[in-house]
């Protein structure tokens, strides 16, 4: 591997943008960080395994989830990414007039590096889950794992929507600029005021398009170097965010926590929004000093090495820092207090073992990432070349509305299964997804059949 990335590196164009490239690589390990540093593994009065959450044994760590909530980092990085692969694939379709089957291709060019790997995961760990189940195991740390593996996968539907809107919100980008994106941005408001104003019930779940959507638009703003000011989008996201935590009815923490009765997470917030807006406002007048060290070759070596593996090790992170713990109590160590002193002295151990255990897992599963994510660096930065290209001149026209049914299909396939995780897989566990009970199985096959509907089409 150590060869092909310094060949991918070494060929990599001058007009790539390589600070995408990092953003993308750091807002995932940061995320990964801060799950690592958020489990409160301890052992109850009953000798169960119980996990809590650091941000609620100390509540005054919150403020930190103001710097290591960067998903919206990744959104961002996702619109920049996602409207010139739109664009090329555009292009493609125009000379060879095939526009009618580009929306299918689009998807598939998209999606293979992301449903892969999430569906080998979500695979290896529902056979896992039925043999335990099976076999008779369960209670302690297992049935807490079966449960929390699956929650990440929150983000894999999320970005999955986000490509599915890239289309039509990339048109009205380009003939409202920064009109689409004060829409996006108003509608969000204007939700969370029939929210908390009014008391009007569901209305909150729009906001899982119009926050994450407005922060994906400001990728596209990017592409086209419209962010020229990112100390004011900065200024007023964070003035906006502190505002509405200190008057309005808005919790301190930009995560979800347990128990709390208004999350800014589950459905997402206008103060999330702005948490969002000044986190790429403050990425952005990074841009020029990163930009330098990015032009080091072992710097970039090492972040094209990290964007090859990066989703994988995302979804594989929790079940290494899981096993550590498993590990730690079949041995019988003693887990200290959450948030003790001991605890922190094991902060750095209990990390650098769930590295290792994470690292091996990418050695094993890697390989249904690399394929698609080793043509994605030869490119523009979102470039799609080569098949998806090919693809584009194969396709029918008639092609669009399936590519749609399955995309929504692993949407909701995936948001499903990260609320009801793996547990009880026989005894028809169920959760509510918006006003909707899903099971596992349901889940699961609901992604599986969207992902080869995605598949099929887009190589039709």
């Amino acid at each position: 591997m150590g060869s092909s990335v310094r060949d991918l590196a070494a060929a990599t164009p001058a007009t790539r943008d390589k600070y995408i490239d990092l953003l993308r690589v750091a807002s995932l390990g940061t995320v990964v960080l801060g799950h690592w540093l958020m489990a409160a593994v301890s052992v109850g009065d009953d000798g169960r395994a119980e996990v809590g959450n650091l941000l609620a044994v100390q509540p005054r760590l919150q403020l930190l989830t103001w710097v290591l909530q960067v998903m919206p980092v990744f959104f961002f990085v996702g619109g920049f990414s996602h409207a010139l692969s739109y664009r090329s694939l555009r292009r493609a379709a125009e000379r060879e007039g095939t526009e009618g089957a580009l929306y299918a291709v689009f998807l598939r060019a998209r999606l293979q590096r992301l449903l892969r790997p999430t569906m080998v995961f979500i695979g290896v760990w529902g056979l896992a889950a039925l043999l335990f189940q099976l076999a008779g195991a369960r209670g302690g740390l297992l049935d807490v794992s079966l449960r929390l593996v699956a929650q990440p996968l929150w983000f894999i539907g999320i970005y999955l929507a986000m490509v599915a809107f890239t289309p039509p919100l990339l048109r009205l980008h380009e003939r409202r600029g920064w009109g689409a994106f004060g829409g996006l941005v108003a509608a969000a408001g204007c939700v969370d005021v029939l929210r908390f104003g009014f008391g009007v019930p569901y209305v909150g779940f729009l906001n899982f398009a119009f926050v994450w959507l407005a922060v994906h638009q400001l990728g596209f703003l990017r592409a086209d170097g419209r962010l020229r000011r990112p100390y004011l989008l900065a200024g007023a996201g964070l003035a906006g965010a502190v505002l509405l935590v200190a008057c309005g009815p808005y919790p301190l923490s930009m995560v979800g926590m347990p128990g709390e009765r208004i999350s800014n997470m589950a459905p997402p917030t206008f103060a999330l929004l702005c948490h969002g807006l000044w986190l790429v406002g403050g990425v952005e007048l990074l841009r020029g000093a990163a930009g330098r060290w990015l032009r080091r070759p072992r710097v970039w070596r090492v972040v094209v090495a990290a964007n090859g593996v990066s989703m994988t090790a995302f979804l594989w992170h929790l079940t290494a820092m899981l096993g550590v713990y498993g590990v730690l109590l079949g041995l019988g160590v003693r887990l200290p207090e959450p948030a003790t002193g001991e605890w922190w002295a094991q902060v750095p151990v209990r990390g650098v073992a769930a590295g290792v255990v994470t690292a091996g897992l990418v050695a094993v599963f890697r390989g249904f990432e690399r394929g698609t994510a080793v043509r994605g660096v030869r490119g523009a930065s979102g470039g799609v070349r080569g098949t998806a290209v090919r693809g584009v001149r194969r396709a029918s026209g008639g092609v669009r509305g399936a590519a749609a049914v399955g995309v929504a299909l692993c949407l909701f396939g995936v948001l499903g299964l990260s609320l009801v995780g793996f547990g009880g897989l026989l005894e028809g566990r169920t959760a509510v997804l918006v006003a909707v009970r899903v099971s596992a199985p349901v889940a699961v096959a609901m992604t599986a059949v969207g992902w080869l509907l995605v598949e099929r089409t887009g190589r039709a």
